[in-house]
């Protein structure tokens, strides 16, 4: 396997004698067609996949030829209701997410107020916080006997709750309100890095041609805005549609609910599979708006000369009022929630002296770790596969598995299991027959299926980081490396890996906090008697004793808070062209070289 070299200038300065001065900017390299060992990448990306796509297939096989008692019955009464309350929660998410993400990161990118750059920070917060543990410390708060409305009886002297009206936190406005202020940051974000690489020329012509601030917001910003809107937006309503802790414990029956009654409690396999098929359509439907959204637009500065984007410094009691519009999200998002935790966690410390507690902190950190791991070293493979051997088939795989993160994790779950356990059957059935020996249930009665949920949802999260490091090391890295008698293999190791150890680190850890969170798949595909803290958290709230969960539930908070920070500091640097403070570049000896490369 060779490069192909394309000539894009002169060529009177390069030795063949002198093999230093072979890669110089003017030489651009073609990527390698798969040849010779590629078919070892080619298998390994074709097991990966046939992973990935077992779920799906035994979901449509279970939907189209499955049983199961109230079969019929399902889809006739609880389908339509279920899909019928999942559109409405999307879209009142939908809605305020992309009116709240929006609005706060255009008052943070074009005015100058109080707390402007701490407020910046403090907006990404509440994705710390999981839904299902919003929703518990909400109902916390306000239900009838929670602080708030005995505060209300108190100060208006009721005896109880027939005496006045107090909106119920358990249904569908609830749900909305509760998870619309822990994922509006997702639509912050992007918003926030759209904002501040748009191009300061429109903004002024706006402004020249008599268009307020605000003028100049809808009929530039806005617009050149729309592809990371319709991206943001599209992950808070994916993360919408996997909700299932938050869904069941506020009485609202979405489609991952109701997928989860119909199997376990109902036992109709063949019902549960329809409605995820369901779920699984508005998935692709989500995807389907959001490409449509983008439409491979793009939008660059025409200049090299970037200047400061012209922000406006608002004064008198309009100053205050953007600080306060911008701090209730945060308030309402993750400094209430987190006040409840601490509260409780104060008042019921004895979980700390509990082996359940420490031993479901173990299980946690080890799934989590575990499926980091392989999620990393799954990723590693197709994102370097993609850049060595290009071919159809590797495009389409990596295409593919970005369908993986939007799957809900019941709907992940029913997939996984059925065929799981078939395979442990069919293989404890041959030992049987054969050496009168029993395998158990060798994938399905342990972590491994767990862990394999884990790494199908959380694969594209972090193949997305990896692919942009790769994207930053020069192919001129390649090449020098074959040309010194390195295989694709040897070259990973050797040069690519070691300078990508920043971005597997993020990788890793956004994927382990993930994972950390994880409550629907854990709850159904974990082995008899392995709690982890996500578990351990839903089943003390289903038996309303939340406050004795509390400290699992400020862990993962606590833990939580890693990624988010880091999230928002690769999402909102600067604006592309400014001058930064850069570290000293690495000097990385490539295999057998004569000198370091820069």
């Amino acid at each position: 396997m060779g490069y192909s070299l394309v000539w894009t200038s002169s060529t009177s300065n390069i030795m063949p004698t002198s093999p230093p001065t072979l890669f110089r900017p003017t030489l651009s390299l073609a990527a390698p067609r798969a040849q010779g060992a590629s078919w070892l990448w080619r298998v390994g990306v074709g097991v990966i996949i046939a992973l990935m796509l077992l779920p799906l297939v035994t979901l449509v096989m279970l939907a189209l030829f499955g049983t199961g008692s109230g079969f019929g019955h399902i889809a006739r009464t609880v389908l339509p209701r279920a899909t019928w309350q999942t559109m409405l929660v999307l879209a009142g998410v939908g809605v305020m997410s992309l009116v709240m993400g929006t609005a706060t990161a255009w008052l943070v990118t074009m005015h100058r107020f109080p707390l402007r750059g701490v407020i910046d920070r403090l907006l990404v917060l509440p994705l710390a916080i999981p839904t299902y543990i919003a929703a518990y410390t909400y109902v916390e708060m306000l239900d009838y006997g929670g602080p708030v409305q005995r505060g209300v009886r108190a100060l208006f002297g009721f005896a109880s709750a027939r005496d006045y009206w107090f909106p119920d936190v358990r249904s569908l406005g609830g749900a909305i309100f509760i998870l619309s202020m822990v994922l509006y940051p997702y639509v912050y974000l992007a918003a926030r890095a759209s904002f501040l690489q748009q191009s300061v020329c429109a903004l002024e012509v706006a402004r020249t041609l008599g268009r307020t601030q605000l003028g100049a917001f809808w009929s530039v910003a806005l617009p050149l805005s729309r592809p990371a809107l319709a991206a943001g937006t599209a992950l808070a309503l994916m993360e919408t549609l996997n909700d299932f802790g938050a869904m069941q414990y506020l009485g609202v029956e979405t489609l991952t609910v109701a997928v989860y009654a119909a199997w376990l409690q109902r036992g109709a396999v063949g019902g549960a599979a329809q409605m995820a098929i369901m779920a699984l359509v508005l998935v692709l439907a989500l995807v389907a708006a959001e490409r449509f959204g983008r439409r491979q637009q793009s939008f660059h500065e025409t200049t090299g000369r970037v200047r400061p984007l012209p922000a406006e410094r608002l004064t008198g009691w309009i100053r205050w009022a953007a600080t306060a519009f911008c701090l209730a999200p945060v308030v309402l998002g993750f400094v209430l929630p987190t006040l409840v935790l601490l509260g409780h966690a104060f008042k019921n410390y004895e979980p700390l002296w509990t082996s359940a507690f420490w031993r479901a902190g173990w299980h946690s950190l080890l799934l989590a770790g575990v499926a980091a791991v392989v999620t990393l070293v799954v990723g590693i493979v197709l994102a370097y596969a993609r850049r060595t051997h290009r071919s159809h088939f590797i495009e389409a795989a990596n295409t593919l598995i970005r369908v993986g993160y939007a799957l809900p994790g019941t709907v992940l779950a029913v997939g996984l299991l059925l065929p799981i356990a078939g395979f442990d059957n069919a293989v404890d059935g041959v030992l049987r027959r054969t050496f009168g020996i029993s395998s158990g249930l060798l994938l399905s009665g342990g972590i491994g299926i767990v862990v394999l949920a884990y790494v199908i949802r959380y694969l594209a999260a972090a193949i997305g980081t990896i692919e942009a490091g790769l994207g930053r090391l020069s192919p001129n890295l390649d090449a020098a490396a074959r040309t010194l008698g390195e295989t694709a293999t040897s070259a990973l190791t050797k040069v690519h890996l070691p300078l990508l150890k920043p971005t597997l680190g993020a990788a890793a850890l956004l994927v382990f906090v993930d994972c950390l969170k994880e409550l629907p798949a854990t709850l159904l595909l974990r082995p008899f008697n392995f709690d982890t803290l996500a578990t351990t958290i839903y089943s003390a709230a289903a038996l309303e004793q939340f406050e004795s969960a509390a400290l699992g539930a400020l862990a993962i908070v606590a833990v939580g808070l890693w990624p988010v920070l880091l999230l928002h500091r690769t999402m909102a640097r600067g604006r592309v062209g400014q001058k930064k403070t850069w570290s000293r570049p690495r000097r990385v000896a490539l295999p057998n070289s004569p000198e370091p490369l820069r």
